[in-house]
């Protein structure tokens, strides 16, 4: 019996003495993981993993004290660790960090390093497309966006910077898809004039697949968003070629309202008095006719004026 009391004893005092061996490798992991911290965050973290588990594994008081500051500072250094990986362009890498901090931190109830963590996500995902779109790779931009607003469905920024990218890739209808969510939600400054260029793209390619009424449809879209000469031009030259004289003349005067001195304004003030002339509006041709003198098309002016 003598012999069982001392073996049970020997085994108690093993365990205690590994239980100190444990406590204190802790703190050494523990101290290196503080020292590391400045330098090389990734080192401080696997110090404070190796630290955690060693003070887990103790029977002293003070371990749990330990256990409790070591699930406190690491999900903060993962973040840390990701903030780096932000700065240093390493998106693909600092998203993963990311969600392993977020991981963590719910783990060990560190819901403000959660929070945060999950809050940099769209971040990461909005400079990765930024760059992307600066380095003109449009295609690989697109989906960081989408990524962004599938997140924060109310990112104005986002919508916008992806209709961009969309534009640049030829989709049009993408493009006014995402250019309408940025007007939406705050954008609407800055959108006019995309959307106008893209109703004008589309009218142009409609133009020339002969679409004329979807063309027309498209110019005056565009006009909506923002009105611009070229696309009254567009619309006067299909009136123009399908014989509409009326809605011809209209475009090319608001064509001339807008650009007055446009290098081809002589040319088109003689185009709507030729075109009245032809149609038998006699006060608009010789309106103006009159208008050309002293213009390149005076003479010719003069010579339909005495006619008319």
């Amino acid at each position: 019996m003598k012999r069982l009391f001392a073996a049970i004893g020997t085994l108690a005092l093993a365990a205690v003495m590994a239980s100190a061996q444990d406590y204190n490798a802790g703190i050494e992991a523990f101290n290196a993981g503080a020292t590391a911290l400045e330098s090389n965050k990734t080192e401080a973290l696997n110090s404070f993993m190796s630290a955690l588990a060693q003070f887990q594994a103790c029977e002293e008081a003070e371990a749990a004290e330990m256990v409790t500051k070591c699930k406190e500072i690491i999900p903060s250094t993962i973040l840390s660790i990701a903030k780096e990986q932000i700065n240093g362009a390493e998106y693909d890498t600092a998203v993963e960090t990311l969600a392993k901090a977020e991981a963590v931190a719910k783990e060990y109830g560190a819901e403000e390093v959660a929070a945060e963590a999950a809050g940099l996500v769209p971040n990461v995902f909005m400079r990765k497309g930024s760059s992307l779109i600066k380095a003109k790779d449009f295609a690989n931009a697109i989906p960081a966006f989408q990524k962004v607003v599938e997140l924060n469905p109310e990112d104005g920024q986002a919508y916008l910077l992806l209709g961009q990218a969309t534009m640049q890739t030829g989709n049009l209808d993408g493009a006014i898809d995402a250019f309408l969510k940025a007007s939406e939600f705050g954008q609407e400054a800055k959108t006019g004039k995309l959307l106008s260029n893209c109703f004008l793209k589309k009218g142009q390619a409609a133009m020339k697949a002969g679409k004329n009424d979807d063309a027309i449809a498209a110019f005056q879209e565009s006009n909506k968003y923002l009105e611009t000469a070229n696309a009254y031009k567009l619309i006067a030259n299909i009136y123009t070629k399908s014989g509409k004289s009326a809605n011809a003349i209209e475009a090319y005067k608001k064509y001339l309202e807008i650009e007055p001195n446009a290098k081809d304004s002589a040319d088109i003030i003689l185009t709507i008095a030729a075109t009245a002339q032809k149609a038998g509006d006699k006060a608009t041709a010789k309106e103006y006719y009159k208008k050309l003198a002293g213009t390149k098309h005076a003479a010719m002016a003069e010579a339909q004026l005495k006619t008319l």
